[in-house]
């Protein structure tokens, strides 16, 4: 396993309350370039996967923005590898993208093929194709990051959905034991108990009335987990991924506030009341040939 001592020695110390960062995440990706070793520098790319997301998702709703920049694949390579699969050929070899781009499409082309009337969360299946995807990584680390975050983000949703009266099944994500539970159990843990050190937390911090300190109390928990499971792999790369999503955390928290916090959950439960848009539908039109 590498080592990255004069890497690590020489990043500057940081916490969530700072109010500069010292770098972006794209500008630390590229301090990490020509360091890292190959295996390595696909973990961080595991990471940026996440705007490549966002960047098809934005593409097949609004085709005139631009992407986000922090993403590695280009609108013309997903939309080749859309055509290849509607047309069925063989897809371009591409290994910037990953299976479950493709998987992603095939889904989208069978549900089309079948005639479906049913709106389709379509954003919600990529995101969950997503952390199966990352979740599998051979890295115990950063498998387990995702697997908390997928936990976390189900785990609130949940919440939510109770509150409101929802149909949860409609809105969590991703098919591991604690997803199912979250979407059968009527208990008021959802028939976890103690089965994740976090959950409790997570329930306690769903309390919280003020989004602002909820908001803040969730990094805070997942800050607090990134520095338990780095303290003896302190110039291992799991450090360095850990120092990334660090960096990640406080550039959002340079620029939210407390009204962006409300906005953020009035959308989302404006999301939840609506149902989610057919966004490949439009990539579908949009993509033609």
């Amino acid at each position: 396993m590498s080592k990255y001592y004069c890497l690590i020695a020489g990043l500057p110390n940081i916490s969530l309350d700072d109010t500069k960062i010292p770098f972006t995440i794209s500008e630390f990706r590229e301090e990490l370039n020509g360091v890292l070793t190959d295996a390595d520098r696909k973990l961080i790319d595991l990471f940026f996967l996440k705007f490549d997301n966002k960047n098809l998702i934005t593409q097949a709703k609004h085709p005139d923005f631009d992407p986000d920049t922090r993403g590695m694949i280009t609108y013309h390579e997903f939309n080749d590898l859309f055509q290849a699969l509607k047309e069925e050929e063989k897809p371009p070899v591409n290994k910037r993208i990953p299976l479950y781009f493709e998987e992603f499409f095939k889904l989208y082309l069978a549900s089309e093929s079948k005639d479906e009337k049913k709106i389709v969360p379509w954003d919600d299946v990529l995101a969950a194709l997503y952390y199966d995807y990352a979740m599998k990584c051979k890295n115990e680390f950063v498998a387990k990051w995702f697997e908390m975050n997928l936990n976390i983000n189900n785990m609130f949703t949940a919440i939510t959905c109770r509150k409101y009266d929802f149909d949860r099944s409609d809105y969590i994500v991703g098919n591991n034991q604690v997803a199912e539970s979250l979407r059968t159990s009527n208990a008021r843990d959802f028939g976890l108990g103690d089965t994740e050190e976090y959950l409790t937390e997570v329930q306690r911090i769903a309390e919280e009335t003020d989004l602002f300190l909820r908001e803040k109390k969730t990094d805070q928990l997942k800050w607090q987990w990134l520095e338990d499971n780095t303290f003896f792999k302190t110039f291992d790369i799991e450090s360095v991924f850990a120092y990334l999503l660090k960096i990640e955390m406080m550039e959002r928290w340079v620029v939210l506030d407390r009204a962006t916090g409300e906005k953020t959950f009035r959308e989302l439960v404006g999301t939840m009341k609506k149902g989610s848009g057919n966004a490949l539908e439009e990539f579908k039109r949009n993509n033609k040939k």
